[in-house]
């Protein structure tokens, strides 16, 4: 199987004929059926066709992540419970549900809709990575209280990550309706994966995961159904070593 590449069609038909378990991390990012404007797609689907589709995927994402892999689906809050419910019956285990929240958000005539959430589940609960080393981060009691029993290494962190939408003023913004932030990605394979891992996005986008996955030293295979989105993300892996020169520094923050 090639990887190190993004294919164009939709991850219901490309995952079933790839080998079985051959993904060790997989980052789902599904359209939020909120009514988008994304290139080529329908973005306002009933609930039952909405729920058909996402049945589809989360099967096909079932048969490729292997027995030690970790899943992680981002969502609109509407529909999260929806999700639980389903991966909780492919067998798969709920690890954590992580919050990404940030203060820029669309305004409305209600509470301005501030997060996301991130479903967290394992293919095998005693079998899985997880590098706390690699993602931890300066704790309230080193450098709020000088506390001497602080850990100088830090803390893992917690489940709500605060983390920018990625507007449309950002250097980083690749002109499409929904991106989700490097930064968010680094953490999640630093932690869930090892050098060398295949991390697989089904719904790749521009490529932010791929991207991450490429410049942390793992295998990447993303799958695009609409083609100037994937040239999109092609052009940003190509040209990875000059994205956002200074920026990756002091990755992850």
């Amino acid at each position: 199987m090639d990887t190190n590449t993004l294919l164009i069609g939709d991850c219901r038909r490309i995952l079933p004929t790839l080998p079985a378990g051959c993904a060790d991390l997989v980052f789902g990012d599904p359209p939020f059926n909120i009514d988008l404007a994304y290139s080529g797609s329908n973005d306002c689907l009933t609930r039952e066709v909405y729920l058909d589709f996402t049945d589809r995927w989360l099967a096909a994402v079932h048969h490729v992540l292997s027995p030690s892999g970790s899943l992680f689906v981002q969502i609109a809050d509407e529909w999260a419970g929806y999700l639980q419910v389903r991966l909780d019956g492919l067998g798969l285990t709920r690890r954590n549900t992580l919050v990404r929240c940030y203060r820029f958000g669309p305004h409305q005539k209600k509470f301005t809709p501030s997060h996301q959430a991130i479903l967290y589940y394992l293919r095998d609960p005693n079998r899985f990575p997880f590098n706390a080393d690699a993602v931890r981060v300066p704790s309230d009691r080193q450098t709020k209280y000088n506390d001497k029993r602080a850990d100088p290494r830090g803390r893992v962190p917690g489940d709500v990550w605060h983390l920018s939408r990625i507007c449309g003023t950002f250097k980083e913004r690749q002109g499409h309706v929904c991106q989700t932030p490097l930064r968010l990605l680094d953490r999640v394979i630093l932690a869930s994966s090892n050098a060398g891992d295949l991390v697989l996005d089904p719904m790749a986008g521009t490529g932010t995961a791929l991207l991450a996955a490429k410049q942390l030293g793992r295998r990447y295979l993303g799958i695009e159904k609409c083609a100037a989105t994937a040239e999109l993300a092609r052009r940003r892996l190509k040209d990875a070593e000059l994205f956002l020169p200074g920026l990756l520094d002091d990755r992850p923050a």
